[in-house]
């Protein structure tokens, strides 16, 4: 059963996200599932450190750009979510290629949502795992 409340698709996002972080760092929309939804970000000198790897910022940004994103259409249009809290492991260094972030819910409650994300690289190995808090707030 879908999680939604309003109509989403990768366009509607892509459109609501313009020059936005998620332009600034290439993040891109790739799908949304019933109870998910998917994105990616290049590992480039927008998102490196100097050591070369995945900057861990970088990591979170992407994380609380798909849980936030996510939380957002799932309530009605009389609210609007807010980040309150994000938690993030790193697990595994990636220099190059693309991570893909997916995110489900936890919980989806009246005044706060949880969010978990995955992040991987292109081989479905694991970089880090992300739980991030959100406040459900009336317009």
């Amino acid at each position: 059963m879908a999680i939604w409340k309003r109509k989403i698709d990768t366009q509607i996002i892509v459109n609501r996200n313009d020059q936005t972080m998620c332009d600034h760092l290439g993040i891109e929309f790739l799908e949304v599932g019933d109870d998910y939804l998917t994105a990616r970000m290049p590992v480039d000198s927008r998102t490196r450190q100097p050591l070369g790897i995945m900057h861990g910022g970088a990591s979170c940004v992407l994380a609380e750009t798909v849980g936030s994103v996510a939380a957002n259409f799932c309530v009605d249009d009389s609210q609007y979510c807010v980040g309150l809290d994000i938690n993030t492991n790193h697990i595994r260094s990636i220099r190059e290629g693309y991570v893909i972030a997916k995110g489900k819910p936890f919980h989806l409650g009246r005044s706060t949502q949880v969010w978990g994300i995955e992040i991987t690289d292109e081989q479905g190995r694991l970089v880090s795992v992300n739980r991030l808090t959100m406040a459900v707030l009336q317009k």
